[in-house]
């Protein structure tokens, strides 16, 4: 139960930027020395990896297209590395209790999950716009969001498994709506068309 809320918030933020969120548990560790993350996300070679990694992701999380190919690689990967830091947390406190790894996990990855696909499905949405400051401007508002409920989870676990839910839910309720914009906005130019090419001669 100790690791629950930072499973949670680990979870979500790892579907939005699993990289950011090892670097800042990491550092966090290694200048805190916080007993509730484990030691291995504060080696030098998993940050030095993790640094490498988000900065790829920092780049092409912004350009359009870019980001969506990101993610369709990402989707494999984030929810696998909700459920390492999950099973890692368990380890940590539980003296490796088989079960509180694989509840953990789960609860890791799940939520990863979840966000992960809210994050994609909406960045596809935002892709329909020809300019590139929408991208740039949500790109960085995940990353303040990812950074700050990660280093919020670090001091107060519950408050910020409380604001990641919201996040989580709040993203998926967008994502059901903007894809009944999309689906209307498909079906009128369908029928347009059809309409332009009955018309003809």
């Amino acid at each position: 139960m100790e690791s629950l809320p930072l499973a949670f918030s680990s979870g979500w933020a790892s579907g939005v930027n699993c990289y950011l969120v090892v670097l800042v548990l990491g550092i966090a560790d290694r200048v805190g020395d916080y007993s509730g993350i484990p030691d291995v996300l504060a080696r030098w070679d998993v940050l030095g990896i993790a640094g490498f990694l988000y900065a790829m992701e920092f780049v092409a999380d912004k350009i359009p297209y870019i980001d969506s190919t990101w993610d369709a690689v990402s989707t494999l990967i984030r929810p696998t590395a909700g459920a390492i830091i999950g099973a890692l947390l368990a380890g940590q406190v539980s003296e490796d209790t088989p079960l509180d790894q694989i509840v953990l996990a789960g609860v890791g990855g799940t939520t990863a999950l979840l966000a992960h696909l809210s994050k994609a499905g909406l960045r596809l949405a935002v892709n329909s716009s020809p300019e590139p400051v929408s991208n740039i401007g949500i790109s960085l508002l995940e990353d303040f969001a990812v950074l700050g409920v990660i280093a919020f989870a670090v001091v107060h676990p519950w408050i910020a498994a409380t604001i990641a839910a919201v996040l989580l839910v709040t993203g998926m309720v967008l994502l059901v709506v903007v894809a009944r914009f999309v689906r209307r906005g498909w079906r009128r130019w369908k029928g347009r068309r059809t309409a332009t090419a009955g018309a003809g001669p």
